[in-house]
């Protein structure tokens, strides 16, 4: 298996696969996905993709960026994500990416908190940027440098050096920073070329992902991977049901990825007599997917549904995967740990169950180093990262089982996270933008189950001066990104509260979930939709 050490940096990686597959395919955006702002597709070869990214590289110079900077990127899910990343990198600047989705106080406190010398935006986010007066706003034609510049004194080519700060969801409020370092990167891209068996993957493989490149996901899984062993990533700018099966033939697709909620609505589409691709895809990497859909989905499309787990924090470093039998299709399975990963499953008090008992997933690497290939660490909080490395395994607050052969089960999370649509929610922030209204004295958030998201936000609120639910719901729409808003909303004259006068959060998981099968809510769900900020 290949090692990260081998390419050095994700920059110096693309200029070796510049090198080996110049003419062959390397990004690319269906018509399906450009026809907002392009005529027909967008492609790039590696070849044409080094042009551009010398060309970004020497427009970056004119801002006089040191090495160690950040720059965050707010081009949506277009490929530009992916060449800008590669031009900074060049230069040791690492990336923060957006999600134009998100609430300007959302955005505000990233852009903010992470530090952030200069945002280039699409032309129509400028504005909205500037606003915050935190830092200088470019768009990409902005980035003007000396064609005849050479810019080779400036690569940098630090394996350990940050490559993104991403934020991601956790426990407590407001998104974490999440840094990761040029290893983090390739380890993840060397694990997935690496697995082979179900999971191979070769310079004629075109991944199709709809997934967002503010996520691991796209920026670090199917990215790298494609880029290290030679392939093409086709990006999409979202989920698009109805065209999904004639864009996999078009774009003659041989992997796809997925989340849960993509699969299982999928299968609510009309059946077809062209539903089978067992001539053309290889796998579906989609995890979080139902088990009850798992094998619908293969027996109807003709392709294995390759279950996975994985956090922001553990990188390559903690990832397992069902990539070769058994896979106990329907069963949750998230396949065996690799050899390289140590792992233990324990109860609330830090002790080893029984095999085949539930408890929390602790994981990390063997050898002298436990934190190789797992994030860097969240940035501006030294507490919460020696916090989830506790005893020297990372905490992963997941709830999972082994079996006797070895395979791993995930059964739920142990963190007050609710999983929508693939979107880690903290259940705090949402209940923190609550407590702001005037009108509510008193709150608690918490995930119920939803057939196609896999989890719903459900909310209990005190409200006595009565006012209307669906201006409370409207209240959050305006500063929550749209997916971590209340789709349910229960008021109540009191909370549940512990000993210590907290609000006991496994009452208000089962209360959600008797409320909801009683219909004591008012049900929001079809007022959720993606705004256009």
């Amino acid at each position: 298996m290949s090692t990260p050490e081998e390419f050095g940096t994700v920059y110096q990686a693309f200029k070796l696969a510049v090198d080996r597959h110049g003419s062959r395919p390397f990004l690319r955006s269906p018509a399906v996905s450009t026809e907002e702002h392009a005529y027909g597709a967008a492609e790039y070869s590696y070849n044409s993709a080094n042009d551009r990214v010398s060309e970004l590289i020497k427009g970056y110079l004119t801002q006089e960026l040191r090495c160690g900077d950040r720059v965050a990127l707010a081009f949506d899910s277009r490929l530009e994500n992916y060449l800008h990343l590669l031009a900074l990198n060049a230069l040791g600047v690492s990336i923060v990416p957006l999600n134009s989705g998100s609430s300007d106080q959302e955005l505000q406190h990233i852009v903010s908190h992470s530090d952030s010398c200069l945002v280039v935006s699409l032309p129509e986010y400028r504005n909205r940027f500037a606003k915050f007066g935190i830092c200088d706003v470019l768009t990409e034609e902005s980035l003007g440098g000396n064609n005849n510049e050479s810019f080779t004194d400036y690569i940098q080519n630090t394996l350990s050096a940050e490559a993104a700060l991403l934020y991601t969801s956790g426990t407590t409020g407001t998104p974490k920073g999440c840094m990761l370092s040029n290893e983090y990167f390739l380890a993840i891209g060397c694990w997935y070329i690496g697995l082979g068996d179900i999971c191979s993957l070769d310079k004629n493989d075109r991944l199709l992902t709809p997934l967002p490149p503010n996520h691991m996901n796209a920026l670090c899984t199917s990215f790298t991977a494609m880029m290290l062993c030679g392939g093409c990533v086709i990006q999409l700018d979202r989920f698009h049901p109805r065209t999904w099966w004639q864009t996999v033939r078009d774009e003659n697709a041989t992997v796809i990825h997925c989340l849960g909620v993509m699969t299982a609505i999928l299968l609510t589409l009309p059946e077809q007599e062209l539903d089978d691709f067992s001539d053309q895809l290889k796998f579906c990497f989609g995890p979080g997917s139902d088990p009850r859909h798992q094998s619908m989905f293969e027996k109807r499309f003709g392709f294995p549904l390759i279950e996975a787990w994985a956090m922001t924090e553990t990188g390559a470093g903690g990832m397992t995967i069902a990539y070769k039998e058994p896979r106990h299709v329907g069963q949750r399975c998230i396949g065996m740990p690799l050899a390289s990963m140590g792992h233990r499953i324990v109860d609330e008090n830090g002790t080893d169950v029984m095999m085949g008992e539930p408890g929390e997933l602790l994981v990390r690497q063997k050898g002298d180093n436990s934190r190789k290939n797992f994030f860097s660490g969240y940035y501006k909080d030294y507490e919460a990262t020696e916090e989830g490395w506790k005893d020297g395994w990372w905490h992963t607050g997941d709830v999972v089982r082994e079996d006797d052969d070895g395979s791993l089960f995930f059964i739920d999370r142990r963190k007050n996270v609710i999983r929508r649509s693939g979107e880690n929610i903290a259940a705090v922030e949402v209940e923190a933008m609550l407590l702001q209204h005037p009108d509510i004295d008193g709150c608690a958030v918490c995930a119920v189950p939803d057939k196609i998201r896999g989890d719903e936000v459900f909310a209990f609120i005190i409200n006595n001066k009565g006012t209307d639910v669906r201006k409370i719901f409207d209240y959050c729409m305006v500063n929550l990104t749209y997916f971590k808003v209340p789709g349910y909303i229960a008021v109540v004259q009191e909370l549940p509260l512990t000993a210590s006068q907290k609000v006991s959060r496994g009452v208000i998981k089962k209360l959600a979930r008797k409320y909801l099968a009683e219909m004591k809510c008012v049900d929001l769900r079809k007022f959720k939709k993606r705004i256009k900020r």
